[in-house]
């Protein structure tokens, strides 16, 4: 067998172990990674909020508002891209409040929290169905549950046209409170949205909040 021969059958020869050694590594990192626990959370948000596209998706500069404050929340200029369809920005938008906040720091909401449903009624009475994280991953007191309540009242005030009250419920209940303080039996106003650093104003009265205890299983009817 010729010389070059047998030194290229070597160097092949090397090339194939070092490659099965390899291909042997990546497979046990493959396999920690695959052991590594979600919680139910994480496994609810990968299969029930994949993110939000649609063909009229238009990169847009919108205000999204993150705390500023232990007690206030402020605007943030936000490049995204938002769909023209009310329904469909409102979840793009109630997604990048939940998982692009620019710092630990100015978070709102548990990153955690799934939006499981938004339906927006005739009288632009919308309706935001979120997961139970919501409430239990939220610190409560007063300061951090309005925080939270007024981040999605004014981001959604801010960028989508046509909304004139919110109505928050946990995994498709009505709840009495958010973690023990800010009540969520009524509707907060989108029309008029408070100051930066207030709190959202609950209306009710002529519009009474939907029944509590009821599972939703789709919008409630127009009152």
């Amino acid at each position: 067998m010729p010389r070059s021969l047998k030194i290229a059958l070597a160097i092949l020869a090397v090339a194939v172990v070092i490659g099965l050694i390899s291909l042997k590594s990546l497979r046990r990192r493959i396999q920690k990674v695959a052991e590594i626990p979600k919680t139910e959370e994480q496994v609810r948000r990968e299969l029930l909020a994949p993110p939000v596209s649609t063909s009229s998706d238009v990169k847009t500069q919108a205000e999204i508002y993150w705390a500023s404050a232990p007690d206030q929340v402020s605007p943030v200029q936000t490049e995204l891209m938002l769909s023209s369809d009310p329904v469909q920005r409102a979840k793009q938008l109630i997604q990048a409040l939940i998982g692009q906040p620019p710092t630990p720091e100015q978070r709102t909401l548990p990153a955690n929290a799934v939006l499981l449903g938004f339906y927006i009624l005739p009288d632009g009475t919308a309706i935001a169905d979120f997961s139970d994280a919501l409430s239990s991953e939220t610190p409560s007191g007063i300061m951090s549950e309005s925080l939270a309540v007024n981040s999605i009242v004014r981001t959604l005030a801010s960028n989508v046209p046509g909304l004139k009250r919110l109505k928050i419920l946990i995994h498709g209940q009505e709840v009495d409170t958010l973690a023990g303080h800010v009540d969520l039996t009524g509707f907060f106003d989108l029309s008029s949205a408070p100051p930066a650093g207030g709190t959202a104003p609950v209306t009710s009265g002529a519009a009474s909040p939907a029944a509590p205890a009821q599972t939703m299983a789709a919008p409630p009817a127009k009152h």
